[in-house]
């Protein structure tokens, strides 16, 4: 089975890769190959960040590996928070945070107003060095206050707009991931690993 470093220390992003590859790839952590550096992140773009991460584990550990990396583009906020999706209201990570801030500052939006979309970008590195990228993108509405308590990030008050009218925290992890941006840009990682 072929092994494939994914370059996050999230265990909610590992396990939702594990679950969209299945058992075709062996999807190791960086805790697998006893990586437990802080990994910079600091481009101005998702596809820079996850391309950074990726280099990272390929130039230290010389393994193939892939990373991606994910914002949230709200319209009425101009893109934000977009590269800064995950420490929008601090530096902490803190989700709950983060999503106060999106309520507090969109909370007089109005809901025709209120579209935004997620987008991940992949970076894969194969053992040749050669760099391949994908991308998967949803789009959406910003709700006015959570529903459901599945998913992670800012999934609660995230409502695509295709499919039916819950947010990605009412759906299971296979309904998210059948439609999500994190699952079409792994179906596009898969499609191309298992052409070769």
């Amino acid at each position: 089975m072929r092994q494939i470093v994914f370059a996050t220390n999230n265990a909610h992003k590992l396990e939702e890769l594990r679950q969209i590859m299945g058992s075709r790839f062996e999807i190791l952590s960086l805790n697998d190959i006893d990586c437990h550096d802080d990994i910079p992140e600091t481009a101005d773009n998702i596809k820079d960040n996850a391309k950074m991460k990726a280099d990272y584990i390929f130039s230290h550990y010389n393994i193939e590996c892939f990373a991606d990396d994910t914002g949230l583009e709200i319209d009425a906020l101009g893109g934000e928070p977009g590269v800064y999706s995950a420490r929008y209201a601090g530096p902490g990570h803190d989700s709950e945070a983060n999503i106060d801030k999106v309520l507090r500052l969109m909370h007089d939006t109005p809901m025709d107003q209120r579209t935004a979309r997620f987008r991940t970008v992949i970076t894969l590195i194969e053992g040749n060095g050669e760099y391949h990228y994908f991308e998967g993108r949803v789009e959406g509405l910003i709700l006015t206050e959570r529903h459901g308590t599945g998913g992670f990030g800012y999934d609660s008050i995230f409502q695509p707009i295709e499919g039916d009218e819950r947010t990605f925290a009412e759906m299971q992890s296979s309904e998210k991931n059948a439609i999500s941006h994190r699952g079409r840009a792994t179906a596009q990682l898969v499609a191309y690993l298992q052409g070769k």
